[in-house]
């Protein structure tokens, strides 16, 4: 009886002892790009490695929130692209943690590091613009906006679509862009005037580009690897890069505070970084200009007249949007959003 008993411990032993491995050789990854793209990566991810891939996918904002009501006892590991401003606000609250990966000297410099102290990584960047509808503005007689000041006229009243910011980083992207280019106080009064002309703040960031395709708009205010994807479906729009310049993103790669399988997480961000991986995201119409140094711009993109890395951008401030972030928010819905159009 003896003997069967210390058999059986060993076995309780081992059999913990192997729950344990199998419970480490997990991964739960949070995803903000299209929900196809995440779904690709987390299967290559696991071929790739044998580690097992549990994913979520939720937009930038939405998923920030999720990360902040799971921060008392984190669910997920790692949070996979969106845009940047909700991975730096999350870095500065301290609900995701730095990571220095050895594949951050082969990212483009201006990418690797946004805020500093690898608090978040450069997965992927792309310039804010618009998608615009030429045939139905010269069926209304409308110029092409070239302009951020232009979409404020009074030519484009109920023409105009936008995501809402308080769902979407696309739209946080654009009141950024503004309060940078013109100063707080004109910024604000300008963000007044172009509330007025705007027919509807979808969800999405996307979501207006697929207005102006249908013709429910002539102008969506988007990111222009998006205006791309919908030219390339067919859609009849243009990328237009405003002339006056333009803040960009760059889609955060971010380790969750208190990830339950950090490592894996970790192994996770160094081959998210790579040009192999890089690469699939064109396969999704996800044309962004990859972080990489050694993974090449999508050929789609140049096909419609869009070089990112020679549109003309600010000076984007990426601590400060983080940093701002609740402030700008609040004021916006408060001040702007509340008002008829």
């Amino acid at each position: 009886m003896r003997h069967w008993g210390w058999m059986a411990a060993i076995l309780i032993v081992l059999g913990l002892a192997t729950g344990t491995v199998a419970q480490e050789n997990v991964l739960v990854l949070y995803g903000s790009p299209d929900r196809d793209w995440v779904a690709a990566v987390a299967a290559k991810f696991e071929k790739d490695t044998g580690i097992k891939v549990q994913w979520i996918r939720a937009s930038s904002n939405e998923m920030y929130a999720r990360i902040e009501a799971e921060k008392g006892n984190p669910k997920g590991d790692v949070w996979f692209g969106g845009t940047g401003d909700p991975h730096f606000d999350a870095a500065e609250k301290g609900l995701t943690e730095p990571y220095c990966s050895p594949k951050m000297a082969e990212l483009r410099e201006w990418m690797r590091d946004p805020i500093g102290g690898c608090k978040t990584l450069g997965l992927y960047a792309g310039p804010l613009g618009w998608a615009v509808n030429e045939g139905l503005l010269k069926r209304l007689g409308k110029p092409l906006p070239q302009t951020w000041d232009d979409l404020t006229k009074p030519d484009y009243k109920g023409l105009i679509a936008v995501a809402n910011p308080n769902t979407s980083g696309t739209a946080y992207t654009t009141l950024v862009t503004i309060l940078l280019m013109k100063g707080e106080a004109k910024g604000w009064d300008y963000l007044a005037k172009l509330h007025k002309n705007i027919a509807q703040y979808a969800k999405s960031g996307s979501a207006p580009g697929q207005l102006a395709g249908r013709g429910e708009v002539a102008i969506a205010i988007v990111f222009l690897h998006d205006s791309v994807m919908f030219a390339e479906e067919g859609f009849p729009v243009k990328p237009v890069a405003p002339a006056d310049g333009t803040g960009y993103e760059i889609g955060g790669l971010s380790l969750i505070k208190g990830a339950p399988h950090k490592e894996n997480a970790k192994k996770f961000i160094d081959w998210a970084l790579t040009p192999e991986t890089q690469i699939i995201a064109k396969d999704f119409r996800s044309f962004q200009l990859q972080s990489n140094k050694k993974t090449p711009l999508p050929s789609v993109v140049l096909k419609h007249g869009m070089d990112f890395e020679n549109v003309k951008t600010i000076q984007y401030d990426f601590l400060w949007a983080a940093k701002n972030r609740d402030r700008i928010l609040k004021r916006w819905t408060e001040q702007i959003f509340s008002q008829a159009r």
